[in-house]
């Protein structure tokens, strides 16, 4: 790791970091100040008043947390088979699996429509869980890849010489070398899960089941149109996430670094 020993160069680097965090900060200041216009902290309450809150937020935290599951898992079983495992083919399987990055979400829509309406999970949990977390795979499978390639494989050999198997090798070995990037991925799940607006709009048509994300909606409609609530929804919609980030702070910082260098 590089040292800055110069206190002048470190300022300098401070200061040129600051001014590097300005274009991201200034619309977050500005969601909060916006929030608190007109009526202050009151518009929070009125977002409250609504009586939906508690229900968005756990309708987002079901699918977050069914999203987080299946990509920890799958990407984490993936991520050491095409790092560790001999399999044939497995370099073609690993680039397939890479051309999904390129698919947009939207064009996918109308397939997944159709075939949610045959398998009767049209307006279910399912319908978004699954192709948010199909989204999400090629991209964690990717960074988990590069993460598990760089630990050595004389450990591999050593639990096999000691008489263990591949799946105990990977539960007692990779999985705990694997924490930081664990956490990497989790925190990426939740915010992309969490924060999802189209799939849950399209296919979640009750309003009992709708998210956080359609929360600044109920104060839209086609005569009104309050922004400091909408504004106070949203920012209230964030406040798991930074709270989420905050106690994973130091695994995902060290999780995504790794994953993307080594």
């Amino acid at each position: 790791m590089l040292k800055i020993r110069s206190k002048r160069k470190m300022r300098l680097l401070q200061l040129l970091l600051f001014v590097m965090t300005v274009p991201y900060l200034l619309p977050l200041l500005q969601m909060f100040l916006g929030s608190l216009g007109g009526r202050g902290l009151y518009n929070y309450a009125a977002v409250w008043n609504t009586g939906v809150v508690p229900t968005y937020f756990r309708n987002s935290l079901i699918i977050s947390a069914g999203v987080i599951a299946i990509v920890y898992i799958l990407s984490m079983t993936a991520g050491f088979s095409f790092a560790k495992l001999n399999i044939l083919g497995k370099e073609a399987f690993f680039w397939l699996i890479l051309t999904a990055l390129t698919l947009p979400e939207v064009i996918l829509l109308t397939p997944l429509f159709v075939t949610f309406q045959k398998m009767h999970l049209f307006s279910t949990f399912f319908s978004v869980i699954f192709p948010l977390a199909a989204l999400q795979l090629p991209f964690t499978t990717l960074l988990i890849r590069n993460f598990d390639a760089g630990i050595p494989n004389e450990l591999m050999e050593a639990a096999k010489i000691d008489g263990a198997t591949t799946s105990q090798a990977f539960r007692h070995i990779i999985l705990p070398l694997t924490k930081p990037i664990g956490s990497a991925v989790v925190m990426l799940t939740l915010i992309n899960s969490w924060n999802s607006y189209l799939l849950p709009l399209l296919f979640l048509q009750k309003p009992s089941m709708q998210t956080v994300t359609l929360l600044p909606q109920y104060f839209q409609g086609e005569f009104t149109n309050d922004q400091t609530k909408i504004l106070a929804a949203a920012v209230m919609t964030a406040i798991p996430e930074i709270i989420a980030y905050l106690c994973m702070q130091k695994n995902f910082e060290r999780g995504m670094s790794a994953g993307a260098l080594k």
